[in-house]
């Protein structure tokens, strides 16, 4: 039986808020591979991005920033996702997760509760802050050796 739409949008809220108030892997890696930074101009969203690899699998992530809500629980809910995965299986959330919220594809279960943020497609001007911490893992990953 599925659940009802006002339940399923409170449940993706709740997911949303918890990463916002509690946030996963805030902070810096004092090993870190690559240091990324982003900025999202129009509204002054920050991300720090650090990445620990080793063998091409991230094995430490860690960010920290400033802005709102959706962009600080998506950098939070990225860290939480793919810390352990390949670079390759990184790269692959990555668009998936952007094609959820750019073109408007189902999401993929291998993105987990990054599905939370789907809901973010609706209003397009926050569409950028929910892909800034992706977009500034884009560019470690490609540092990295993914192509582009």
């Amino acid at each position: 039986m599925p659940i009802p739409e006002p339940l399923f949008d409170d449940l993706y809220r709740e997911i949303i808020l918890d990463h916002y108030r509690r946030p996963r892997n805030r902070g810096s890696l004092p090993e870190a591979t690559y240091r990324l930074e982003g900025v999202n101009p129009v509204c002054g969203d920050e991300i720090h991005l650090d990445l620990e690899i080793e063998d091409g699998r991230i094995a430490a992530i860690a960010f920290d920033g400033q802005g709102c809500s959706i962009s600080q629980s998506s950098a939070s809910m990225l860290t939480d996702q793919l810390k352990g995965r390949t670079i390759d299986e990184a790269d692959r959330i990555r668009k998936k997760f952007k094609a959820m919220l750019m073109e408007g594809a189902e999401p993929d279960p291998e993105i987990g509760d990054l599905e939370a943020l789907q809901g973010v497609a609706k209003f397009p001007v926050r569409v950028k802050c929910a892909l800034l911490s992706w977009n500034v893992l884009q560019g470690g990953l490609q540092q990295a050796g993914v192509p582009a």
